[in-house]
């Protein structure tokens, strides 16, 4: 017996790891429902976005996280939401918004599984970190704790450091290509972090949804050829362009200095750095009864090595 594919509404799904959600999605052959602004008016590119996921077959569903009976209406279309808003501070921190959506979620009473905007760090492992970042795991925990609270069955996606953002930099905050010339460590460069392709993130989370595997668990993505430490990711560099990188180090004492100085944006996101490179937040603890790990669970799934993904800069 062939059990029948979920209808999937994907808020955010413009977005940078939307717009992926959308596509894997629509690879797997669900049924897929992209929410819009119905004010999105100029924005070109995402109108532009928006009728390419429709000449893919996905349906467009106008509403907005600021009106209810538009989410409820949307919701009672699927079995399965997924948000993707940004929570990111550099660019727009919207995490409490979601309890908008949690509250239509539970009026509506059909969802089967609702995945929040998490896809980083698990927030249920950081509750000592340091100020302002700490914020973004406390928001995230507010909305688990709705979720949990209105009895609404979900799967928290635990997908560690975005490729684009950590690789691509050699980790360096703010660097998105690799330097052939010169990169900084923090500290000795050997703590182990865990990167994941955005492309692979969002096929994973799209497989999981209708996995009882996962049902009211974290999913942790971790692809055992992806947890290097920063210098491994130099050195996976250094081998594909055949030079030596000139390094120097920053100790922890000196990052956390350079931190004060900055906006309380840049500092949200820099205390996510040093928890990620000078503690190994990351990697430094067993998935429990908890979780399940994605790599596991789905082995068909040939994820991105760094090696491979370090290679279209070359």
């Amino acid at each position: 017996m062939i059990m029948e594919k979920s209808k999937v509404l994907i808020v955010g799904g413009t977005g940078y790891l939307g717009k992926r959600l959308v596509k894997a999605s629509l690879a797997v052959g669900h049924q897929t429902y992209v929410l819009h602004r119905p004010e999105i008016g100029l924005n070109i590119e995402k109108i532009q976005m928006l009728f390419s996921f429709k000449e893919q077959g996905a349906h467009l569903v106008s509403g907005s996280l600021d009106d209810h009976q538009s989410l409820v209406n949307a919701v009672k279309l699927v079995d399965v939401v997924i948000c993707a808003i940004s929570g990111v501070h550099l660019r727009s921190h919207q995490i409490l918004l979601q309890l908008k959506l949690v509250d239509a979620i539970k009026e509506a009473g059909n969802v089967k599984r609702f995945l929040p905007s998490e896809f980083g760090t698990d927030p249920a492992k950081m509750e000592n970190a340091m100020e302002p970042g700490k914020i973004t795991f406390d928001d995230k925990m507010k909305v688990r704790k709705a979720i949990e609270e209105g009895g609404i069955p979900f799967t928290y996606v635990s997908s560690n450091c975005f490729a684009g953002y950590f690789v691509g930099g050699l980790c360096q905050p703010a660097q998105l290509l690799p330097s052939k010339d010169s990169v900084v460590l923090f500290g000795d460069g050997n703590t182990p972090a865990i990167y994941v392709d955005e492309d692979d993130i969002a096929m994973y989370t799209i497989k999981a949804i209708d996995d009882p595997r996962t049902l009211n668990k974290t999913l942790y993505i971790r692809p055992s050829k992806n947890i290097l430490s920063q210098r491994q990711v130099v050195e996976t560099w250094e081998k594909l362009i055949r030079k030596e990188l000139h390094k120097s180090s920053i100790s922890k004492e000196e990052f956390l200095a350079i931190i004060k100085g900055q906006g309380y944006a840049e500092q949200v996101g820099l205390i996510h750095y040093y928890h990620v490179f000078y503690e190994g937040c990351l990697a430094n603890f067993e998935i429990g009864n908890e979780g399940v790990e994605a790599t596991q669970l789905y082995p068909e799934i040939n994820y991105t090595a760094v090696e491979e993904y370090l290679k279209r800069y070359l």
